[in-house]
């Protein structure tokens, strides 16, 4: 609702002005709020061992950081650095379903390390980089391949692609306190029983450490945040009906149904 232009305009000892007879919007820090809508739901995610749940500030992803993916996707992985994009928290989804996505006919599967940031910073070199790690999660990376595509083409963002409701599947996480080294660990993922995605974390071009350090150039990370560290090649298109089964060594499982 916006405010005629005859409208009495109100102002409070904050310093804040709205129309009169309408709401307040959102005050300052330190100052009693009243919002003019019902806040959504904070977005938390299940932790292995533990009743504490871990709320999610931002989804950052990484593109093409496996070779071998990179090749199949076009791409050359000697010459690119890592480069990223967002989900939207809400696109996170623990409860193991995946509902099928309007507007495509390409929905394509990748299965990715999550890691879940228990500090921040920004400018991080790798050694401190490694620190920011509290848990990590096997987590999928959903994408709608011909929107991806299409915006490819254009030049355009890609968020219709990538950014969708329920894009982000993902399995309980485990403190990393909790963790063998995952370095060497297997990671893949099944449709139907049938292997698509196999290979190794070392496998990454950008280690975590690398990637926590090159984002922290770009944004200021914060505990909070979740990053999906990038899907090795055999990605391919999922169907309703399908069962996808995501695993990472020494990782909780994560098993997800199309409907």
């Amino acid at each position: 609702m916006i405010a005629p232009p005859t409208a009495r305009i109100a102002v409070d000892a904050t310093g804040l002005r709205w129309p009169d007879g309408l709401p307040k919007p959102p005050c300052p820090k330190g100052v009693p709020m009243d919002l003019i809508l019902p806040a959504p739901p904070p977005v938390t995610l299940a932790i292995a061992g533990q009743s504490a749940r871990f709320p999610v500030r931002r989804v950052y992803c990484v593109g093409r950081n496996y070779a071998e993916h990179a090749r199949e996707m076009g791409h050359d992985p000697d010459r690119e650095p890592p480069f990223f994009f967002l989900k939207p928290a809400d696109a996170l989804r623990g409860d193991g379903v995946f509902p099928f996505p309007p507007a495509s006919g390409d929905v394509h599967h990748e299965v990715e390390l999550a890691v879940l940031l228990g500090r921040g910073g920004c400018d991080l070199a790798p050694a401190a980089a490694s620190n920011c790690v509290l848990a990590a999660a096997v987590a999928l990376d959903m994408t709608r391949r011909d929107l991806q595509a299409a915006a490819k083409k254009a030049g355009r963002p890609w968020e219709a692609g990538k950014a969708f409701d329920h894009s982000a599947p993902i399995g309980p996480a485990r403190l990393v306190a909790d963790l063998p080294d995952l370095a060497q660990a297997g990671i893949r993922l099944a449709v139907n029983g049938e292997t698509r995605q196999a290979a190794r974390l070392a496998d990454m071009i950008w280690s975590v450490s690398d990637i926590i350090a090159h984002l922290s150039g770009l944004f200021t990370l914060h505990p909070g945040d979740v990053i999906l560290t990038g899907t090795p090649a055999g990605v391919g298109p999922v169907a309703r009906g399908d069962r996808l089964e995501a695993r990472i060594d020494g990782l909780p499982p994560l098993d997800v149904t199309v409907i």
